[in-house]
């Protein structure tokens, strides 16, 4: 009997352990069917706001908090962007205050210039180490706007809207920025990036619009070459400055290239950027293909206008 009882008592263990085994194979199918964000990878977290204002500088001073912008100022004092640097340092601060105490501070002192660094603002905080609330976007940056003007670009009929120089300079070319008529809220957007629009190349000067309109301007292996990506479209790049010495009209063999590189690019679009005159083929080559557009010496300003009323 006493053996009996023992093989009664196992079975009864063989049954609860399979009985066990069963409900966890269960629920395991349960969580398979009914729920799988286990299955999930993590969700990263957030990316900290890259500031787009370059900082050269940050610390705390006694009760201030003093910020230095490595940005070009204009010749005559420009108070609206002076209050803009300002409220900049202010989210500046924020981002920095992980780093350094602000516990203190009363006060966030703002410098800004290139070869001339100078005191260009200050703003008091409502109570020591409290900071205002952050800004629902950063200053200087046009992202947010309903039409983007480069992709506008691409919708002109420049063969109707432009004109090539019939008649090309034999001398050289002066600096394009003599030229141009910029804007002053496009000047001041520049200058936040730490472009000098007074000393720039025109390449240069519309690529640093390119990224005040939220784009991503990425320089390529090979020199003077640049992907520019916004909402998943992608902007091919070649770009060609004036040097004194050079012809003043870019070459169709410099034009020929850039097509032929766009083409096995990947890209979206194709854009060649130079403060050159623009040769008549160029509209034969936007004529048989939308995706292609030339901003050249002679269109600068139109494309410039067309950003400010983007």
């Amino acid at each position: 009997m006493e053996g009996v009882g023992l093989a009664f008592l196992a079975l009864i263990v063989l049954v609860v352990i399979g009985f066990s085994l069963y409900r966890q194979r269960q629920r395991a199918a349960n969580v398979d069917l009914e729920d799988k964000s286990w299955l999930r990878a993590p969700t990263p977290e957030a990316e900290s706001t890259v500031r787009t204002t370059p900082v050269r500088d940050f610390h705390v001073h006694g009760n201030e908090a003093r910020v230095s912008f490595d940005v070009p100022l204009p010749d005559v004092e420009d108070q609206v962007l002076n209050e803009l640097l300002v409220d900049e340092a202010v989210e500046v601060v924020r981002e920095k205050r992980h780093t350094l105490p602000i516990s203190d501070v009363t006060e966030i002192v703002v410098f800004a210039g290139r070869d001339d660094i100078r005191e260009i603002g200050r703003t008091t905080l409502p109570s020591p180490g409290q900071l205002p609330p952050p800004m629902e976007r950063e200053v200087f940056n046009l992202t947010h706007i309903a039409r983007d003007p480069f992709a506008s670009q691409f919708e002109v009929d420049h063969t109707v809207s432009y004109d090539t120089a019939i008649r090309v300079p034999s001398d050289e070319l002066g600096p394009l920025r003599d030229e141009l008529k910029l804007p002053l809220g496009l000047d001041r957007g520049l200058r936040a990036r730490g472009v000098d629009p007074d000393v720039v190349s025109g390449p240069e000067f519309v690529l640093g619009l390119l990224e005040l309109f939220g784009y991503k301007v990425a320089a390529q292996r090979e020199p003077d070459v640049y992907m520019a990506t916004k909402a998943n479209i992608n902007t091919f790049i070649r770009t060609e400055n004036y040097r004194p010495g050079d012809h003043p009209e870019l070459s169709e063999q410099t034009v020929r290239k850039f097509v032929a590189e766009f083409a096995t690019s990947g890209a979206d679009r194709g854009m060649l950027i130079s403060d050159k005159y623009g040769p008549f083929v160029t509209h034969d080559i936007e004529d048989k293909d939308r995706r292609i557009r030339f901003i050249t010496r002679e269109r600068s300003q139109a494309f410039i206008d067309s950003m400010a009323l983007g």
